[in-house]
């Protein structure tokens, strides 16, 4: 299969005769990445291909009226970052249960899961970023594991570069804490 740009591939997709080929290609070059991102947030396999599925739909029905005002990578990872954070929010609101309840969840997930297969600093490591508040999680692993510039967090995350890298200093002060206590 030809590398395309994303460009061309946006053109493939307008056209009714090339749309399926142009989604698949997209799909191809983006799915691990946004799978990765996706279970970083979500953490369990399972939850992370439900996630990735209904990203790849929300895609499929909103990439004609992409503007192309940002890059199509940063859009696609806006669509997976929000598919993510819905999907905790509803697993939160469906068991009732609070944010620690679901931290505690995702640690013992984390712990279990077949598919970690981390040393026991690369576990402390995630139980540490588990710890953090939402965002702080979010901007720590698009910068440290997914080495996303600001410029593109801003875009995906819609909001300052300034905020950003404050929470990410405080995300790393946070997790340097943890790693030295625990």
């Amino acid at each position: 299969m030809a590398d395309y740009s994303d460009k061309e591939l946006l053109q493939m997709f307008k056209a009714e005769d090339t749309k399926d080929f142009a989604f698949n290609v997209i799909i191809k070059n983006y799915q691990e990445r946004l799978y990765w991102h996706i279970r970083k947030i979500v953490i369990n396999h399972e939850d992370a291909d439900d996630v990735l599925q209904n990203t790849f739909v929300k895609i499929w029905k909103g990439l004609h009226r992409f503007r192309e005002d940002s890059k199509l990578y940063t859009w696609l990872y806006r669509i997976a970052t929000n598919e993510s954070l819905t999907f905790l929010k509803q697993k939160k609101r469906r068991y009732f249960v609070s944010f620690v309840d679901v931290e505690n969840q995702l640690k013992n997930t984390l712990e279990s899961d077949n598919y970690f297969n981390g040393d026991e600093i690369q576990m402390k490591l995630q139980k540490a970023i588990l710890k953090l508040p939402e965002k702080q999680r979010l901007v720590f692993n698009m910068k440290y594991f997914d080495e996303m510039k600001y410029e593109d967090m801003s875009e995906i995350l819609e909001t300052s570069i300034g905020a950003l890298k404050a929470s990410y200093h405080h995300a790393v002060k946070k997790i340097e804490n943890y790693l030295k206590n625990n």
